[in-house]
């Protein structure tokens, strides 16, 4: 499986999968969606005002807006994966779980918004720098109790379980926020490419595992394949995150939604740039000095070129690779019959092959 930060190589598989799994994301939103709405729609006065504000319901003075939600792959992921183990009967089963997820990933982004002091997502100012960073964080709070509540309030046998482990989840992408934010502070030299490894699988990679597993829990799945549902999810959770900080360098901000060099200007030790410190190259030295260094806006260009002369953007797309053919494995263990994970194979395809 090759992996791209473009479009595909133009082959007939590469169209067939793009297309199915536009597809799958179309579908999940339709019927995930008026779950969201309804869920936010429970939450009072201003705290409700901000997160369809965030969701891109609405604007800022609360007028209906036809902006992006996002892409729904989480919840999406939920849904393809009950119905490869449990047939369409499980999916429908799962709509709860699959809104419960959504919630949580946008408890996430709004929180980490303030954290790193994000002004932009999905093309327009965050929430945030719109409302404050208290009643910010505080509707990020509310979704997370609401993502909980749906699964409460489910009747389904798999809601205990499925809640304890989402649980779990919410942990553990602290614990990754909490690493990342903590290593911005890091001289360089200090920070190695395991320890960002690590912080990935918890930030990205165990919301998508939890995703996959939750699924494979309301299909009735035994306890092996759950585990290897959540292993496929967070490998190729990690495999997206390795994309994802190649695009926040040379993405293009047209697509991204995001100015140019974000998280090289925060000092972020992003995959690419900790991959190419640790090359022990002159341009690792250059970037160690640049990074070790108050940012300059001047810079930037230099900075971005030290990157990829130290082989950061080369290593994070061979290593995305890798993931996913580790991802494949673990699919396999959960799911023997290709036809039955056609789905799923279809999202990593996606995951791996965006420009944003």
């Amino acid at each position: 499986m090759s992996i791209h930060t473009g479009g595909g190589d133009g082959t007939g598989r590469d169209t067939g999968e793009a297309q199915e799994a536009a597809a799958i994301l179309a579908r999940t939103r339709a019927v995930v969606d008026p779950a969201l709405r309804t869920a936010v729609g429970s939450l009072p006065g201003v705290l409700r005002r901000i997160a369809r504000y965030h969701f891109g319901w609405e604007q800022v003075d609360g007028t209906p807006a036809l902006g992006n939600p996002g892409k729904a792959v989480r919840p999406a992921l939920v849904l393809t994966a009950a119905e490869a183990v449990g047939g369409a009967g499980a999916r429908a089963a799962a709509v709860p779980a699959a809104a419960a997820v959504e919630l949580i990933h946008n408890f996430t982004l709004l929180h980490d918004d303030v954290m790193d002091r994000d002004t932009t997502r999905r093309h327009r100012p965050t929430a945030w720098t719109v409302f404050g960073v208290a009643d910010a964080i505080l509707a990020g709070d509310a979704l997370q109790a609401v993502a909980q509540r749906l699964l409460a309030d489910d009747p389904h046998p798999a809601s205990t379980a499925a809640a304890s482990r989402l649980a779990s989840c919410v942990v553990e992408l602290c614990v990754g926020q909490q690493v990342d934010t903590a290593l911005e502070g890091c001289p360089p030299a200090e920070v190695t490419l395991d320890e960002v490894l690590a912080m990935a699988e918890a930030k990205t990679g165990a919301l998508l595992g939890c995703a996959c597993a939750l699924g494979g829990l309301y299909a009735g799945a035994s306890q092996d394949e759950v585990e290897a549902l959540d292993a496929f999810g967070r490998e190729s959770g990690l495999a997206f995150q390795l994309i994802d900080d190649v695009i926040g360098i040379w993405g293009d901000p047209g697509r991204t939604g995001k100015p140019v060099g974000a998280d090289l200007a925060a000092r972020k030790k992003s995959l690419p740039v900790v991959a190419a410190l640790a090359s022990g190259t002159p341009a690792a030295e250059e970037l160690a000095e640049l990074y070790g260094a108050p940012y300059d806006q001047g810079d930037l260009e230099r900075t971005i070129r030290a990157v990829e002369r130290a082989g950061g953007r080369d290593w994070a797309q061979a290593q995305a690779a890798d993931r996913m053919a580790r991802a494949m494995q673990e699919l396999s263990r959960a799911i023997p019959s290709p036809e039955s994970a056609g789905g799923l194979l279809a999202l990593a395809e996606y995951v791996t092959r965006r420009t944003s």
